[in-house]
């Protein structure tokens, strides 16, 4: 009889590895939990240093806007004509870089561009070097970590394999094993029974004995099929699956290092650019400290000197007569014997004017000024022909290149007949003469202006203040002789009129009548001409230095006041042309004068 051990024994036996292979698996599983929450934290990081960088990006681009939108612009020709107009609001168009504080603030805006410029560097870097990198590293690592749990569950599954062909060898034994058993009773109990013929012992016990037979090779396999599986478990659990765990091991390791490395560099790229931007705050400290205030109020002073000789002192007026008073009152008419005043350029009657006196002020803004300057105050009048002759003359020069230019091309043709035609270049040769001689006559027509400017300038310079006091006390009859008979033009220039001119009236037309009944303004005050001006756009009336004048209109912002000479005669004057004495509590100041005249 063979002796079979009992199946609990073999159940017992093959359980302990199953249990070893779920424990293997459930391993594996945390692993690759473990493993793809570290690829998480590794996206999540890269993120972080791309949001970085776009917001490094936004803040140069902001940086850059902000310089650009304070950098000064570039003088057009509308504004230069809006210098000439209008020289009294020159100073809110002043060129940029003429101040030290202004040239300061310009620095510190270029400064503030390569500022932003080495913010734009940080992401730069922060992309080439940690985010590109960690893009491609998180790229490699997933198909590692996949071989590698690839590996994993190969080994898992073919441990798993041998495992099935070890249970199956096992049951099959474990049949035969009760089939030899049952096959053994029936034989003893045919073999006692003494009703069974031999011919059924006999058969009962060959059956007996195939069947210990079976059992005996199932034995056999199920040996040599467990000692294979005891040999690829000891291989799987000693070998396979701690080369795979080492290689996982490794592999979270250099996750965890690379990580390490590139927060190392997201410090070392902000760090590289510092000692960048500290050049930038030095050299805005720099430019700070090159403001100088002396300088930038001299040179406000030297821009806007106008060249004119202050006003003379005021000249008294004695009402206590009634001849002084009437001597006072052609005084301020227009400084003549017989009371009369001649219209000056571009004087107009009251009906001329009255209906054309918002056109006529837009005019004045908007006209260019005359070809001498003559509209600016003197010093003012000399900086422009000065600058005028400069530019001509490097008109010349430019010509003048050239002409030898073309002189030298043409000799080259004339020795090298192959290299081109001598004669073609003779009519652009004859144009830059005729240019040329228009340039110098230009020159010399601005030279003999700036001549007649310059020399007035020092003629005025040497001319004593007028005094006065008790000398116009004690001859009031000189009253009316004094410097207002005298007229300057815008260029510091006197030049004398006679005192019996003659009024020159302007012939009403039918046009003209219609505004005849229309009441005039009432004079507010009077005003004396601090300078002469000669107002030879339409809506302007021309004075005489020292002429005294009644105000019908104060200056309303647009640096232009209107007044009237008599009842024919009103028109705008610049307000710095003039001072005005305001009468606030008479209502219409013309009207005893008036009275008196008649």
């Amino acid at each position: 009889m063979v002796s079979l051990p009992h199946p609990s024994v073999l159940h017992a036996a093959v359980s302990a590895p199953c249990l070893c292979c779920r424990k293997g698996k459930d391993q594996f599983d945390n692993l690759e939990k473990h493993t793809q929450w570290g690829i998480d934290v590794l996206e999540k990081y890269i993120k972080f240093v791309k949001e970085r960088t776009e917001i490094e990006l936004s803040y140069a681009k902001q940086l850059r806007n902000l310089s650009k939108k304070y950098q000064p612009k570039k003088n057009s020709k509308e504004e230069e004509e809006y210098r000439l107009c209008w020289p009294k609001f020159c100073l809110l168009r002043q060129d940029f870089s003429r101040y030290t504080s202004t040239r300061a603030f310009l620095a510190t805006l270029n400064e503030m561009n390569d500022y932003a410029g080495q913010h734009e560097v940080i992401s730069e870097n922060m992309t080439s070097l940690i985010t590109a990198e960690l893009t491609r590293y998180v790229q490699e690592l997933k198909q590692e970590r996949k071989s590698h749990f690839h590996d994993g569950r190969k080994a898992q599954q073919h441990i798993e394999t041998c495992w099935k062909q070890l249970e199956a060898s096992k049951r099959r034994f474990e049949r035969d094993c009760k089939e030899a058993d049952r096959a053994q009773q029936y034989f003893e109990k045919m073999d006692a029974d003494i009703n069974v013929t031999k011919a059924d012992v006999e058969k009962a016990r060959q059956q007996a004995q195939l069947r210990h037979q079976m059992a005996e090779d199932s034995k056999a396999e199920y040996s040599s099929t467990l000692q294979k599986f005891n040999s690829e478990q000891h291989e799987h659990y000693y070998t396979h699956i701690p080369n795979i765990f080492q290689k996982i091991q490794e592999m979270e390791e250099r996750r965890i290092l690379r990580i390490g490395e590139s927060m190392k560099t997201f410090a070392e790229v902000d760090r590289q650019v510092i000692p960048i931007i500290g050049k930038c705050l030095d050299e805005i400290t720099k430019a700070a400290e090159s403001v100088d205030h002396k300088n930038d109020s001299q040179m406000v002073i030297e821009a806007f000197k106008s060249g004119f000789e202050p006003p003379g002192d005021v000249d008294f007026e004695d009402f206590t007569q009634p001849m002084k008073r009437t001597v006072s009152e052609s005084s301020l008419s227009n400084s003549r014997g017989d009371g009369k005043s001649e219209p000056k350029f571009g004087s107009k009657s009251k009906g001329k004017l009255w209906p054309f006196i918002k056109k006529n002020k837009l005019s004045l803004k908007l006209g260019a000024g005359p070809e001498d300057f003559s509209n600016l105050p003197p010093e003012q009048r000399r900086k422009k022909l000065q600058q005028k002759v400069d530019e001509l003359n490097r008109d010349i020069q430019k010509e003048m290149d050239s002409r030898d230019a073309l002189t030298k091309m043409k000799d080259v043709y004339i020795k090298n007949p192959q290299m081109g035609d001598a004669a073609s270049v003779d009519q652009r040769l004859a144009e830059l003469g005729q240019n040329i001689e228009k340039l110098r006559l230009e020159v010399q027509k601005f030279e003999g202006w700036l001549a007649e400017v310059e020399g007035r300038l020092l003629a005025r310079t040497e001319q004593p203040r007028r005094q006065s006091g008790v000398y116009e006390a004690q001859n009031p009859s000189g009253v009316n002789s004094c410097a207002q008979d005298r007229e300057s033009s815008p260029d510091g220039s006197y030049t004398e009129e006679q005192s019996q001119e003659t009024e020159m009236k302007v012939p009403a037309t039918d046009f003209d009548d219609e505004f005849d009944d229309e009441e005039p303004l009432p004079t507010i005050g009077t005003c004396k001409a601090l300078y002469t001006f000669e107002g030879q756009n339409e809506g302007t009336i021309s004075v005489a230095e020292g002429e005294m004048l009644y105000v019908i209109e104060e200056d309303k912002g647009d640096g232009w006041t209107r007044i009237r000479r008599n009842e024919d005669e009103e028109g705008y004057v610049p307000t710095s042309y003039v001072e005005v004495y305001l009468d606030k509590n008479a209502k219409d100041v013309h009207k005893p004068l008036q009275k008196i005249s008649e």
